[in-house]
């Protein structure tokens, strides 16, 4: 009977320890420096970059890739893709970096990197860029080529 329960209460625990771990990382993501602190606008103590230094490593794979992700205050942050899939869709997909709904013209992507940019509630979607150009095709059907830069923009 112990045995019954536990198996129950472990996927429980994990789901409250995953939210927790979300909530920090957006917690630490809205408006605060590295310290912890609010980032104040207009003082030199508390000057702000938006861009990461170093980009995060991600997936495992012979073929990398550099991904960026822009939201709508113009913060970027860069990751550098690991993979063995054949689009930037599958190997974002993969890595849970983007997710959206199956349409009439391939993934509609609603959410990058944890932030969700809904036109129909907010007026602002995500544009996807190969190269810094705006892309030709969905992500889910760019094939990927090592070298080229891809990212995700809210416009």
């Amino acid at each position: 009977m112990q045995v019954k329960r536990r198996k129950k209460l472990l996927p429980v625990l994990f789901c409250m320890a995953l939210i927790v771990a979300i909530a920090l990382f957006t917690a630490g993501c809205n408006g605060s420096t590295d310290n912890g602190m609010p980032s104040g606008k207009g003082t030199e103590a508390n000057v702000q970059t938006n861009v990461q230094s170093e980009p995060k490593q991600l997936g495992e794979g012979s073929t990398k890739f550099i991904f960026t992700v822009v939201d709508k205050e113009g913060n970027e942050t860069q990751f550098e893709i690991h993979t063995d899939k054949e689009t930037v869709g599958e190997a974002l997909m993969e890595l849970e970096l983007i997710a959206g709904d199956e349409g009439d013209y391939g993934l509609y992507v609603k959410t990058v990197n944890g932030i969700t940019a809904d036109y129909d509630k907010d007026g602002v979607y995500w544009a996807f860029y190969v190269n810094g150009e705006y892309a030709q095709t969905g992500v889910d059907s760019t094939m990927i080529t090592e070298g080229d830069t891809y990212s995700f923009k809210v416009e």
